[in-house]
């Protein structure tokens, strides 16, 4: 294999010998810690140009053995539910944790409270109904608020804009609650909207009018807006400068402290996934290599996007002489990664290395067919590589049932 490709989500590699690279075990996910410090400088700066205070949204990215790299640059986490809070408190207890979730549990709503210092409910029932209880144990209350604009292009399944989203509450909505219940806005300190899926600034900069069209009259009475995630501030490409000037302007016309809570921009690019082909096989004019890692169970989102990741030192369809259809072991037709082209026609045996694989893998994956989950390994910044996780047929059969 050589590790000669120096776009963005391989240009870590760099440091992983050869030597190193055939010692690793197949399936497996090998983060970066060099790329993870980088993208947290990134944010860093963000953060000490404006004042904003960014969040680890862990539902995109949760290995809690990395967040001691991470540590120096976040403000806190993000959680979705109790089990994400518990994580955030647990690894980081020094740092701000705070939590959303659709609709939450009334057997576990006391326990929440004993993690997370900012909650954000998504309706005003839920607000009413949890808000006093949160409110009485000293935390931050805060709702979810939908500003009906949306910037979506083609990934429908990430648009909590569109019409008839459960997602955030709606100004009419907040209208009829608020004269039903006189006393609601008093229980709120915060206003929180997310809209965004892996976009640049000027999507953020086109919804925040929007939000003020629906909203504006609320903010002057809070003490935080909350941005939510989608912003790709990692990326090569990110506008900073338009970001910037959305959270200061903001800071300044409503005297709020501003949270941004990005999952991707902590960890893109800091990841890769190794693999082995196992088989390869010709189905009339396609040629076909069957790998020991499954898009269904290990990248799930290659699927559910959907998206075709990139591959180290692999091109487009037909811009090498060898185009192959990469697929996974399972039995599931669909399990495919995508089409990729090659110097040399694969072979059994051969490795290869997906990139940008830190996010929404390790936190998605699943044992669909009793597939095995891929060891995780961590690549250090001075080249060494070391295991943090194993696993085997225990972590498939005890998720069916009890150990015994």
């Amino acid at each position: 294999m050589r590790l000669a490709d120096t776009r963005p989500p391989f240009a870590g590699l760099a440091n992983l010998s050869e030597a190193a690279l055939a010692a690793l075990p197949t399936p497996c996910y090998l983060l970066d810690e060099a790329r993870l410090r980088r993208n947290g400088e990134i944010l860093l700066g963000v953060q000490q140009r404006t004042g904003c205070k960014i969040l680890l949204a862990q539902k995109a990215f949760s290995n809690y053995d990395l967040y001691p790299v991470l540590a120096p640059y976040l403000a806190g986490t993000e959680a979705s539910g109790l089990y994400e809070s518990r994580l955030g408190r647990e690894e980081l207890p020094e740092k701000e944790n705070h939590v959303f979730c659709a609709a939450y549990r009334a057997d576990q709503f006391e326990e929440l409270l004993q993690y997370a210092d900012h909650i954000v409910f998504n309706s005003p029932h839920q607000l009413a109904k949890f808000g006093p209880a949160a409110k009485a144990a000293g935390k931050s209350v805060g709702l979810r608020v939908n500003p009906e604009y949306s910037t979506q292009e083609g990934h429908e399944i990430y648009d909590p804009c569109a019409p008839g989203s459960r997602l955030g509450t709606t100004r009419a909505q907040w209208d009829a609650a608020a004269a039903q219940y006189p006393d609601l806005p008093d229980l709120l300190d915060g206003l929180h909207f997310h809209t965004l899926c892996e976009q640049d600034s000027d999507a953020l900069a086109a919804t925040l009018p929007a939000l003020e069209a629906k909203f504006g009259d609320l903010l002057p009475r809070m003490k935080w807006l909350n941005f939510g995630g989608g912003h790709h501030i990692t990326r090569p490409d990110y506008d900073l400068a338009t970001l910037e000037k959305c959270i200061t302007g903001t800071q300044e016309k409503y005297g709020v402290q501003v949270y941004l809570e990005p999952g991707e921009a902590w960890a893109l690019n800091a990841g890769y996934l190794v693999t082995t082909v196992l088989d390869t096989l010709q189905n009339g004019e396609t040629h076909l290599a069957i790998l020991d890692m499954s898009a269904a169970c290990h990248t799930p989102d290659v699927i559910e996007m959907p998206y075709r990741p990139p591959l180290l030192d692999a091109g487009e369809p037909g811009e090498k002489p060898c185009t192959f259809r990469l697929g996974g072991p399972t039995c599931l037709a669909g399990d495919v990664v995508g089409e990729y082209s090659f110097a040399a026609p694969l072979t059994e045996g051969d490795r290869l290395i997906f990139g940008d694989m830190a996010i929404y893998s390790t936190c998605k994956n699943n044992t669909f067919n009793g597939m095995p989950l891929p060891d995780i390994w961590v690549l250090h910044e001075n080249g060494t590589t070391q295991p943090l996780a194993r696993f085997g047929y225990h972590d498939f059969k005890y998720r069916l049932g009890s150990p015994r």
